[in-house]
């Protein structure tokens, strides 16, 4: 089994996503000794935004007539969706920024959002290329934004990952979320301490998945 941990805060040590995605590789990890984990950190190496010389995706073989940049830039493309496509499992940091995810964490998403490769469109609509992979968000939020219509309506964070790795064809899409963790220190410990057992939780149904697997 290959997991992909992924962060994308730029908080360094002080990042509770990064505390989290690093709980939930741990956790993952006891309860499923032969997996090899891949790390990538895009606060320190995200993929350039999309540009004229990206958008393309030349992935058909060959590279005539493309320019360095262009051939640099498909490269990079072709190196990320092959590690995504890759792995059984990812684990994602994705503090809410703004309302949404970090630029670096979309930047990654659209050299991954490839046709053809992860997603295709048919005459009955799209179809995801990429399912039969877990995918754990580790969600973190200053504020509370999930106990209220007009919190829930204001994010762009959890809503916009569930529907782009729907898109993609991964159904299963598990959320760990600390939020509040701005609004003081009782608030904070209580986001924690939720998460914690979240993450728990989330060990104890994949090992549970994983003996049923066993014994069918």
């Amino acid at each position: 089994m290959k997991l992909l941990h992924i962060d994308s805060s730029v908080l360094g040590t002080n990042s509770f996503s990064r505390r989290l995605t690093a709980q939930i590789v741990a956790e993952w990890r006891a309860g499923h000794p032969d997996t090899t984990v891949e790390y990538l950190d895009l606060a320190i190496d995200a993929p350039s935004h999309l540009s004229s010389d990206s958008l393309g995706f030349r992935m058909a073989p060959g590279t005539e007539g493309l320019s360095a940049i262009q051939k640099h830039e498909n490269a990079v493309s072709d190196r990320l969706v092959r590690q995504f496509l890759a792995a059984d499992v990812i684990v994602v940091g994705a503090p809410l920024y703004n309302f949404s995810i970090p630029s670096q964490l979309k930047a990654w998403i659209d050299r991954i959002a490839q046709p053809g490769r992860t997603f295709k469109y048919t005459e009955k609509g799209p179809q995801g290329l990429a399912g039969g992979k877990t995918v754990i968000v580790a969600s973190t939020r200053g504020g509370q934004y999930s106990t209220s219509e007009r919190g829930r309506a204001m994010e762009h964070q959890e809503s916009y990952l569930q529907t782009v790795f729907g898109f993609l064809g991964i159904t299963d899409v598990r959320i760990v979320r600390a939020e509040g963790l701005a609004m003081g220190d009782l608030p904070r410990a209580q986001a924690i301490a939720d998460a914690t057992a979240s993450i728990k939780a989330l060990a104890g149904e994949s090992a549970a998945r994983h003996l049923v697997a066993e014994v069918a």
